[in-house]
């Protein structure tokens, strides 16, 4: 699946919270998505025309029928909690997020629909009790990035069975624990096949 098809998936499912609102709401005040993000705006616009494409695409249109808060960290991530108390404050019907804002709107709503997009294990992370019943108020969708991570390099390995040195690209500054256990795995999947 592309990345866009996911994040489009991630626009129905939050869409998919407002449509009883939405229903009653009725020409009055229009529905609102609280969007959360640790990154820029510039850096993940691609996602987020792909997220409201899936809003579109269950009939939600941004200005028209829903609107949408966006929340920006600008990868200070100690603004997140702060962001997060607003769009609860403001009401929002449901939040929107990527790992780090949806931790910080775990924290500040128990009530509040929360849709987030990780890369990562969300029971790892604390986001949900387990995949198949995530309980709360908290759902989304996971690449399982880490989960996957010794299997694409024993992939690498098929493709390239020649090649003993491969390299592991990560972000140094990302504090998300699975960030460290999918380097760990890989690299540890990778010595144990005689390999760099």
């Amino acid at each position: 699946m592309r990345r866009r098809e996911f994040i489009a998936g991630l626009g129905a499912a939050a869409s998919s919270a407002l449509w009883p609102l939405a229903a009653r709401a009725q020409q009055s005040a229009l529905p609102v998505i609280g969007f959360l993000n640790s990154q820029s705006a510039d850096g993940i616009a691609p996602y987020v025309r792909a997220f409201r494409q899936g809003l579109g695409e269950t009939g939600f249109v941004e200005g028209r029928n829903v609107a949408i808060e966006y929340r920006w960290a600008e990868s200070q991530n100690d603004r997140l909690p702060a962001m997060a108390a607003d769009l609860v404050s403001r009401q929002v019907r449901v939040i929107a997020a990527n790992t780090f804002g949806a931790l910080a709107s775990k924290a500040a709503t128990t009530t509040i629909p929360i849709v987030f997009i990780t890369a990562g294990n969300p029971v790892e992370l604390g986001l949900v009790a387990s995949l198949s019943r995530p309980g709360g108020n908290v759902t989304g969708l996971t690449a399982l990035s880490v989960e996957v991570g010794p299997k694409r390099l024993e992939l690498l390995h098929e493709l390239i069975p020649t090649a003993n040195i491969m390299a592991l690209l990560v972000n140094p500054t990302n504090p998300t624990p699975a960030c460290a256990g999918a380097e760990g795995r890989t690299y540890c999947c990778a010595r144990q096949s005689g390999r760099e």
